[in-house]
């Protein structure tokens, strides 16, 4: 009985050399768009339901079809270990990793400087700013090294990636933030507690404040 031949699921099939500590650990940074969108973004509509994070997610799923559609319309290979990673049958540019992070990185930067609610204080802003922008060259990095992306590829998805988060913030945050309080009071914003808080300064402190407020109202009316 003859079997049709198999295909791994690339979203997570990174393959490193045996032995290679630097490539494994690489092969961990190259799943980080992985982890931010099931870890990071997932849990902020379950947790946090900003409108400015949802917004966010919505850009990056943008930002990946167009990357995919440019790789079908430009159809440039991958370096010969294609055939060693198993992944010639898709195409190399621009790297789809690098183009995440990168936007991911632009996007984040951005709202930390207008002053999106949910970075705590300005004193933090430029702790998460490094961290950002480390992981996203940390994996442009890791997709060259392992052998997955040639470096005019992986600068490509870079440049894609910012120019791209660029647009789409302005879009946001000077077209679409204007229909925020419409979805606040829509059906949906108030069955699902969507909301904005860019407004405020620091919500961390906003919400502590409240919680503490809300706990010293709740223990009067008891006593």
């Amino acid at each position: 009985m003859s079997y049709p031949p198999l295909k791994a699921v690339t979203l997570t099939h990174v393959r490193y050399p045996r032995g290679d500590k630097t490539g494994h650990f690489l092969a961990w940074i190259s799943l980080v768009p992985v982890f931010i969108s099931l870890g990071g973004f997932v849990s902020h509509f379950f947790f946090r339901r900003e409108l400015q994070g949802m917004f966010f997610a919505i850009g990056l799923i943008i930002s990946q079809f167009i990357s995919e559609s440019i790789k079908s319309c430009v159809q440039q290979s991958r370096p010969e270990t294609c055939a060693l990673l198993e992944v010639c049958e898709s195409h190399g540019w621009p790297s789809s990793h690098s183009q995440y992070m990168f936007f991911f990185a632009t996007y984040f930067t951005l709202l930390s400087y207008r002053k999106a609610g949910f970075f705590g204080g300005n004193e933090n802003k430029w702790i998460v700013e490094v961290i950002a922008w480390f992981m996203a060259v940390l994996t442009m990095f890791s997709r060259v090294y392992l052998g997955y992306h040639s470096v005019a590829q992986v600068c490509a998805g870079a440049i894609f990636g910012t120019v791209l988060a660029w647009g789409w913030y302005w879009v946001v945050n000077n077209v679409f933030i204007h229909y925020f309080p419409l979805i606040e009071e829509s059906y949906f914003g108030r069955k699902f507690y969507i909301k904005d808080t860019s407004h405020i300064c620091n919500v961390l402190k906003f919400e502590y404040d409240n919680a503490r407020a809300a706990r010293k109202n709740s223990a009067n009316k008891n006593n």
